[in-house]
């Protein structure tokens, strides 16, 4: 009975050490920016790991006052190219706290 109360023990200390990790890696992907792009880069949107946007930058060639409607079409295309980008740093940067993890909504 010792013996598994050690265990229990270590396996605590590995935990609390994954979770400080995690948080660490968390708190990391706000200092890590991703570009999404739309229009061959007449419009680029940076954001952080925290699904903020940072910037945006619009070519003049897209600003055309008689067709608004392609410019708000390029920049919801690279807002969600940023964003899709996010997801795919956060799932590896966060990834290998789940490997081998099947945790339902966890990242």
């Amino acid at each position: 009975m010792k013996r598994n109360m050690g265990n229990m023990g270590g396996m605590m200390k590995q935990v609390q050490k994954m979770q400080k990790d995690m948080a660490k890696a968390q708190e990391q992907l706000k200092e890590k920016t991703v570009e999404g792009t739309a229009g061959g880069g007449m419009v680029k949107i940076t954001a952080n790991g925290h699904k903020e946007i940072l910037d945006i930058k619009i070519d003049q060639e897209a600003v055309d006052p008689d067709d608004v409607e392609m410019l708000q079409d390029l920049v919801l295309a690279a807002m969600n190219d940023a964003l899709k980008k996010v997801d795919e740093l956060v799932s590896k940067d966060m990834g290998k706290f789940t490997q081998g993890m099947n945790i339902p909504g966890l990242f």
